[in-house]
């Protein structure tokens, strides 16, 4: 069994060409099930079935395993077995039809109003990397942008004149994006020192030496930025995420959010409701008579 596992994970290296990141993992997650087999006397792929397949997932669910990493390891189960299968060594799956458990569904962390302007709205000095950061920061929260999408932002793709962005986000989907006056004034004030680090591309953002940003400077970059203005860690995706929560807190018009995030099924983009509702229900307990009654009298 692990001969054919060292097999299909050299097929996946050499032939798939997955990163070695994404083999790391499969493996890991493959070698938790030969591990299982082994306990169970089970010698050959053949073997494994669905029974003591979703009895190893329950047994790593009680263990604590998330159900996002218990997906993954049904997905590299999946991916073993189509290798398995097309190479005569199996004729079944046992991972079809079993789902992981569901869990908790976690909801985004955001900035609320104040937080936001309190790190956009400080002072800025006219220097190369504080012009550079705040129009990072300006266009997240302005435009809800995701990280590789701002990272593989070039110039032609900036409308200042009309205040929008074209991006090309995942599935290669391209989505046009209003751009608003803040970002607008930040990114004009950018662009003249970037073109003074004679840029080797066409990159929006680039480095003192005029190399495009890449994902990690620009996570290290935001997170400074949260540090030294709020006190607190900050993640592109926060502002992201309190773009949205903050649009439809205004408009409550969820398919516009929907549209511009860019989210293909409408259900991604629903957790913003509850977000939306953790607001109003703050507002009504310290605005609210009653609530304000029932909670001096506990």
């Amino acid at each position: 069994m692990e001969r054919q596992l060292d097999a299909y994970c050299e097929h996946l290296r050499s032939e798939r060409q997955v990163s070695p990141h994404t083999l790391q993992a499969y493996r890991r997650d493959l070698d938790k099930v030969l591990a299982f087999c082994a306990k169970e006397q089970i010698g050959s792929w053949s073997v494994l079935d669905i029974q003591r397949l979703r009895r190893l997932i329950a047994r790593l669910h009680q263990q604590g395993q998330s159900s996002r990493s218990l997906a993954r390891l049904l997905s590299a189960v999946r991916g073993l077995y189509q290798y398995l299968n097309r190479e005569g060594l199996c004729n079944h799956d046992p991972a079809t039809g079993l789902a992981p458990p569901k869990g908790e569904r976690r909801l985004p962390k955001t900035l609320d109003t104040d937080r936001a302007l309190q790190l956009l709205d400080g002072g800025v000095e006219d220097d190369f990397i504080a012009r550079r950061d705040q129009a990072i920061l300006e266009l997240f929260y302005s435009s809800g942008l995701r990280l590789s999408e701002l990272t593989g932002l070039d110039l032609d793709q900036l409308d200042l004149a009309d205040g929008l962005v074209q991006v090309h986000g995942k599935g290669s989907k391209t989505r046009v994006l209003p751009v608003g006056r803040k970002a607008r004034e930040a990114l004009l004030a950018w662009l003249p020192l970037r073109a003074l680090s004679n840029p080797a591309d066409a990159a929006v953002f680039v480095s003192q030496q005029g190399r495009r940003l890449g994902p990690r400077a620009i996570q290290l970059r935001v997170k400074a930025a949260g540090e030294r203005e709020l006190g607190q860690n900050l993640h592109p995706h926060m502002l992201r995420h309190s773009f949205a929560s903050h649009l439809l807190e205004s408009s409550q018009d969820l398919r516009a959010v929907q549209e511009l995030l860019g989210h293909s099924d409408i259900k991604t983009t629903q957790i913003y409701t509850h977000l939306d509702f953790q607001h109003l229900a703050t507002v009504y307990d310290s605005a609210h008579p009653r609530a304000k009654r029932s909670k001096d009298s506990e």
